[in-house]
């Protein structure tokens, strides 16, 4: 039987952060651990369903409650507001469970899994640690854009005139206003999610999902996808640990494949030796929660199996 527990760790900055921990039946034997970074707006513990999966093959699970987000958040009311500097902070704490995970399952290969807006801080973590995994996989991300100054300025705006810890409709909508544009018709404003009506529902329904996040976090998070793109930072990654991109190819987010594809052409030109770059035609952003999420499943096992 599936173990799920959670437990808070204590980071260097002072803050409690809340993770959930999945582990194989104790007759299963232990091949590896993936710990997974969660997107924008939503919580770790909408990650059980893979999870459970990933322990029947043999890998435990850890998954952390970002700052502003699910339980880590002080509360309901403060979900979306991340602090200043917040992903720098974001960054520590992944590094931080990573330790911790290094020291108890020590020797065993680690996975670092980021979907959305954790691929993004995954992407940092490629480019500087590398070194502290066995491999990285990415889920709904993107590659390198063009438009971040307008956006950053637009933030840097909106925060001298209402304050960094302002919930930005603004921003907000200038972020996920388009994403439904190509879904005729559209049912729910987060319907670019998935195909599948229920699991938007259920998003929707969470209350640990879709919150409006602050100008400060939306500035923050323009500056990371700024850093990440540079090509000093392309520059640092280390080049045999293998990468594993997966996406819909209908998901805004990734530009309708479009981006997820320069990524993944951006990593092959820096000789990376092992990466892959799989799109699923009719896709959109959770392809975990997709209508076809077995197959998606099965093909993340598969590459588990040939990296483990």
């Amino acid at each position: 039987m599936l173990e799920k527990r959670s437990f808070t760790l204590l980071n260097r900055q002072g803050l409690t952060l809340h993770i959930y921990e999945w582990l194989p039946e104790v007759s299963v034997p232990l091949k590896g651990v993936v710990q997974i970074v969660h997107g924008m707006a939503e919580t770790a513990d909408r990650y059980s369903r893979v999870a459970s999966a990933l322990c029947d093959s043999g890998y435990g699970v850890y998954a952390h409650d970002q700052r502003g987000h699910g339980k880590t958040a002080k509360s309901i009311e403060d979900l979306g507001d991340c602090g200043e500097d917040c992903f720098h902070g974001m960054f520590n704490d992944i590094l931080e469970l990573s330790a911790l995970l290094r020291d108890k399952y020590d020797g065993i290969p680690h996975y670092l899994f980021g979907h959305s807006m954790g691929s993004f801080l995954t992407q940092r973590v490629i480019e500087h640690h590398s070194e502290q995994y066995s491999g990285f996989i990415l889920s709904g991300t993107n590659g390198p854009r063009s438009n971040l100054g307008l956006a950053e300025s637009v933030a840097q705006i909106q925060i001298r005139l209402q304050g960094a810890p302002h919930h930005s409709l603004l921003l907000n909508a200038l972020v996920f206003g388009r994403y439904n544009k190509h879904i005729s018709p559209v049912r729910t404003p987060f319907d670019w999610l998935s195909r599948d009506e229920d699991e938007v529902d259920k998003y929707i329904q969470d209350p640990y999902c879709g919150e409006v996040c602050t100008a400060g976090f939306f500035r923050d998070f323009f500056g990371l996808l700024r850093d990440i793109q540079k090509p000093s930072s392309y520059r640092k990654i280390q080049k045999d640990k293998p990468i594993y991109l997966f996406a819909g190819d209908q998901d805004p987010v990734g530009s309708y494949g479009k981006g997820v594809t320069r990524l993944y052409q951006i990593y092959l030109k820096l000789g990376i030796s092992d990466v892959e770059c799989r799109l699923y035609p009719g896709g959109r952003h959770e392809m975990l929660n997709e209508t076809n999420r077995d197959e998606v499943t099965s093909d993340l096992l598969n590459w588990l199996a040939r990296h483990t």
